[in-house]
């Protein structure tokens, strides 16, 4: 299979697009979910230039430890105002707020 980075991109922005409020995915899930299971990093780039027009919920996506963008406080903010828990390191905690969607 040869990566096409454009319908890639398109994927993961599908998928974004449909994580709910009050939930979260991890790159390396949306990765999985768009058929790159390696592309976690890919996942990150494609947040950080997603268009804002598109207004993709992008705070949604953490690092699978529920790590948030360095120096994007903002995130935490919006996670928290939906009810996601952040535990005392700072990280979302997991267990409670990732996504587990079905049928996708």
């Amino acid at each position: 299979m040869t990566f096409d980075h454009e319908a890639f991109i398109n994927e993961v922005y599908d998928i974004v697009r449909q994580i709910p409020s009050g939930r979260v995915l991890s790159y390396g899930r949306v990765a999985e979910l768009a058929g790159w299971p390696n592309y976690a990093r890919a996942v990150g780039r494609a947040m950080k230039e997603a268009p804002l027009t598109l207004n993709l919920p992008c705070h949604r996506v953490v690092n699978s430890q529920g790590r948030t963008v360095p120096g994007w406080h903002q995130q935490t903010i919006l996670l928290m105002s939906e009810g996601v828990s952040i535990k005392d390191n700072g990280c979302v905690d997991m267990k409670k707020a990732e996504w587990q969607m079905d049928n996708y």
